[in-house]
């Protein structure tokens, strides 16, 4: 799963359960025993289809990921690009000049992330370009596999779906290395010396604690055996869906080492770390690229300066896309060229493709009408008109005029297969110690659901571009994983309600003021457990400041719930700040409540939960988790069960606050073709751009 790198500029568009204290535990640090947590999860799916033991044997799946301040890469001192674009009104045969995600421009080109680098912008907007995945999803309307973009032909599953065989196409790298078997198995070793390396994992069944063995059965075949069976859909979707090959010039410890020197190559796929053992070199060669790429695994405050190096590197010049990079500076944006070696399908009909960088959607707008972008996105703020018909859940807004500026554009909405909610941090120390007790009541969470009117934030501040989203399974994009109950709010607009609610849990409420525990402990009519006497409703919220609408929504929040004495102290920052200070902290930590956007399901497309919703999992923020939340995804992993019960469950029980999807409304040189229909997984596919 992804996350969003700020709410898409026209409003929001990459999961938790039970109001009881019984089903949360604080978590030790759990992240040097896989193995056990696959234990765990395996019986825990044995006990939920009644293959085996008593229930209170087993615990929650404990967060892997440790609190860590966020990763800031120093951009001071860097070279910095002269980017040419097309001259106002001119239509630039040979280039095209793209805005990626205001505010958030790429800032990691290592294609095996944790999630403080685990963005669209870094993902869909940079990395895809130059290094494919596996398997590619998605096709402007469809968010089904892309046979014809992907490296390998659909898997053949057998053995009772514990088999996996894939059988790779016939690519070349640009240093003219064929895309192997034995690429997929690099990547596999490199995950698995340490799962927690990349926010993709979660501690359950999947890749790569729940693997066997994996087996290189010729240069373009390679089979994983799984240690149960698998659900074919979701492996595929979810899982087979997080790799991508890495060619044989990155097996290295260093830029004098020959490619391939380090060996981690190579068989066999083990967890073993004893000196000299393949896991040992894998570690080190992880570590290695890491850092080329601006991140040091073993120190992560660390700061290091590789910007600079991203367009002349020896390791991240060899691609198998259709794109190379030749500049790049994350303030000012980045270059990139055909690769001559390409040998796949969509070979760039452009010479240049430049993608700029913009802090603010007003200044993306003025570089639009001035005939200086060829694709680029609307913000809140340069809509001259609303929608025609506003978006309801389930149904899409109808587009209004074009603003008058921009009539060389075509205005192209984009549904996108993605969630907006804002995380609590269940395990949060604010407050006085009150936070994280707080959180875990589900009253309380309800409380906050009444107080946000999506239909009013839609009509109103969105001008009928977005739509109210109640769950975790995306309404924009329609998919069999929708229920009946995913358009219907559980917990409708009402401020009589939220008070209700709080009172009748021993709350003393105060409209406009701030609410106060009378009656502490467990039990009806009390505030719930590790809730002290005098307790109180007040929190900080921390926004994005990308959009620059994100402000009047959280403005609209914060005025909503005070109606029922929930006082909210609001502070801001950029999306890589709010994003990266948002982590799971197992052992507790200060932020309470943090707004960065959403989550695109992508590359997780099968919208199960285990990336977000299974506690240990590495993009699980808010550390949510509870015995049934578990089980339930867990039964639609390695079975047929769908998603319904998982998603009315959850819709529930709130393991989020939260708040509309939005639309990104595109605009398109009407002189640019192969960009439209947008893709709702955002990916953009710049080799099939052409002027007309």
């Amino acid at each position: 799963m992804l996350q969003f790198r700020n709410r898409p500029p026209m409003v929001t568009v990459q999961q938790r359960g039970a109001g009881s204290e019984q089903n949360w535990q604080r978590a030790e640090r759990p992240d040097r025993a896989p193995t056990d947590r696959f234990g765990q999860f395996v019986a825990l799916q044995q006990e939920v289809t009644g293959m085996g033991r008593t229930r209170d044997r087993y615990r929650i799946l404990r967060p892997l990921m440790t609190a860590g301040a966020a990763l800031a890469l120093a951009v001071t001192g860097l070279v910095t690009i002269s980017i040419a674009a097309p001259s106002a009104g001119a239509v630039t045969k040979s280039v095209v000049t793209d805005a990626g995600q205001t505010g958030s421009a790429p800032n990691y080109i290592f294609p095996m992330m944790g999630l403080t680098h685990f963005g669209v912008n870094n993902i869909d907007y940079f990395q895809y370009y130059m290094y494919r995945p596996l398997y590619w999803f998605g096709s402007h309307k469809s968010i089904t596999l892309n046979k014809r973009l992907s490296l390998a032909t659909p898997p053949k599953f057998s053995n009772g779906d514990k088999t996996i065989t894939i059988t790779l196409k016939k690519y070349r790298w640009s240093d003219t290395e064929p895309v192997s078997a034995t690429d997929v198995l690099f990547f596999m070793n490199l995950w698995h010396q340490d799962p927690t390396d990349y926010a993709a994992y979660f501690p359950g069944p999947g890749l790569p604690t729940g693997v066997k063995s994996i087996k290189v059965t010729s240069p373009t075949t390679i089979t994983f055996t799984m240690k149960t069976s698998m659900n074919p859909h979701w492996f595929l979707y979810n899982e087979l869906s997080t790799i991508t090959p890495f060619p044989l010039a990155w097996t290295r410890t260093s830029l004098t080492a020959a490619p391939g020197s380090a060996g981690c190559f190579k068989a066999p796929f083990t967890t073993t770390t004893a000196k000299g053992s393949n896991a040992a070199k894998c570690k080190a060669v992880y570590g290695f690229l890491s850092e080329q790429a601006g991140f040091n695994p073993t120190n992560p405050k660390q700061t290091i300066d590789a910007f600079p190096t991203y367009a002349t590197s020896q390791i991240w010049s060899v691609v198998d896309g259709p794109w190379k990079l030749t500049s790049f500076t994350p303030t000012v944006g980045f270059v990139m060229v055909p690769n001559p070696k390409y040998s796949g399908p969509n070979k760039p009909k452009i010479k240049k493709y430049v993608d700029k960088a913009y802090t603010t959607t007003q200044a993306m707008f003025n570089a639009l009408a001035s005939g200086t972008l060829d694709v680029g996105h609307l913000g809140d703020t340069e809509l001259s008109a609303p929608a025609k018909k506003a978006g309801r859940p389930g149904v899409l807004p109808v587009p209004g005029p074009n603003p008058s500026r921009l009539s060389t554009y075509n205005l192209e909405p984009d549904p996108t297969w993605a969630i907006t909610y804002i995380p609590y941090n269940f395990n949060s120390t604010g407050d006085t110690g009150n936070a994280g007790p707080i959180f875990r009541q589900l009253y309380f969470r309800q409380a906050m659901q009444h107080l946000i009117d999506q239909t009013l934030i839609v009509e109103r501040l969105v001008k009928g571009y977005g739509m109210p989203n109640y769950g975790v399974i995306p309404d924009a994009v329609k998919s069999a994983f929708l229920t009946k109950t995913s358009y219907k709010n559980p917990y409708p607009y009402s401020v009589s309600a939220a008070k209700a609610l709080l009172k009748g849990h021993g709350w003393k409420v105060v409209p406009g003021g701030v609410d106060t525990c009378e009656k502490p402990g467990t039990g009806a009519g009390h505030c719930g457990k590790g809730i002290k006497k005098g307790a109180r409703l007040d929190f900080t919220v921390v926004y994005s400041t990308q959009p620059t609408l994100n402000k009047t929504i959280t403005d609209t929040f914060k005025s909503s719930w005070s109606q029922a004495g929930i006082r909210v102290n609001l502070s801001s920052g950029t999306f890589n700040t709010v994003y990266g200070e948002a982590t799971p902290c197992p052992k507790g930590c200060k932020w309470e409540i943090n707004d960065w956007g959403g989550w695109l399901f992508s590359p997780d497309i099968y919208p199960s939960g285990t990336e977000l919703l299974v506690k240990g999992a590495a993009s699980n923020s808010g550390s949510w988790a509870t015995k049934t939340s578990t089980e339930l995804i867990a039964r639609t992993l390695t079975g047929k069960t769908t998603l319904a019960k998982f998603a009315n469950w959850e819709e529930k029980h709130l393991p989020y606050i939260f708040e509309n999807s939005g639309v990104r409304l595109f605009e398109v040189h009407k002189g640019l073709k192969g960009v439209a229909p947008m893709d709702p997984l955002l990916t953009l596919t710049p080799a099939t751009f052409h002027w007309s």
